[in-house]
Formats: structure tokens, C-alpha cells, sequence
């Protein structure tokens, strides 16, 4: 018996991107895993709406999770969709150079390298370099 592939929804993964939560959160994600504490840290948002935002993101094809333990990873997949492949990597191209996520990227830089001053992220995971991933890959 063929497994049911569930089919790209276009309008699903515009939607994903018209809300400015969820662009934070792929900016953070970029080309590396996190853990949710990480961006409820740096976002200073409460963990339900965060998980929420993630939630929209998986649900349209954007993001992948993984478990560990307690923790649980995100990282960015490309759509099935070759154009929505090519919208989203073009904006996470355009977030290394907006002033509000190049700010977000340096609190997550910060986070990481001090994480002994964010009482939320004691003990969580570093975020980690996704294997292959092609979201940065230079043009």
C-alpha cells in the first residue's frame, strides 16, 4: 500500500511568514538547531506562545523538531516546493542584513557564550550547526 504524501499548501507556508514572531524565530534557527528555551530567552516571550509560533512554522512545512530528553531542538527544512524553497531562502538571506534580526542573532551569540547569566538557560543545550544545510549556502 502507497503512503499518502501530504501535499505542499502554498497558502499554509505564506502565512507562516506573514507574522513577525514566527520570522524571529527562523532568523534565530538560520543554519543551526535550538532548543525552545533559547528563544523564549531571547524573544522574552512566554514558552505556550512560542511553542505555538514553532507549531504554525512545523505544521507548514518550515521547521523539523527533534527530542532529546527534555529538550526539544528545532531547526529549518526547506519546503518540498522548489519556489517556496527559493522565497524562503531568500529571506533568510535578507535577515543578515535587517538592523531587528541582526540584534536577535547577537543576543543568541551572547546567550550562548554566557549562558551562566540567563538563569532560564541553565543546563539547556548549546545550538547546534545543522549538517548540510543548504539555508546559508553562499550564491
Amino acid at each position: 500500500m502507497a503512503t499518502r504524501q501530504k501535499s505542499f499548501d502554498i497558502e499554509r507556508f505564506f502565512q507562516a511568514l506573514g507574522d513577525n514572531t514566527r520570522l524571529r524565530l527562523l532568523n534565530l534557527m538560520g543554519d543551526q538547531e535550538i532548543c525552545v528555551c533559547y528563544f523564549v530567552e531571547i524573544l522574552n516571550q512566554p514558552q505556550p506562545k512560542i511553542s505555538r509560533h514553532l507549531a504554525y512554522l512545523r505544521n507548514a512545512g518550515i521547521v523539523t523538531t527533534r527530542r532529546d530528553g527534555k529538550w526539544m531542538h528545532y531547526r529549518i527544512v526547506m519546503p518540498p516546493n522548489e519556489g517556496a524553497t527559493r522565497v524562503l531562502q531568500e529571506i533568510l538571506q535578507w535577515f543578515k542584513e535587517e538592523k531587528t534580526m541582526q540584534a536577535d542573532r547577537a543576543k543568541l551569540t551572547k546567550a550562548c557564550c554566557t549562558p551562566e547569566k540567563f538563569v532560564t538557560l541553565l543546563g539547556a543545550p548549546l545550538p547546534a550547526p545543522v549538517e548540510s544545510s543548504p539555508v546559508f549556502a553562499s550564491r
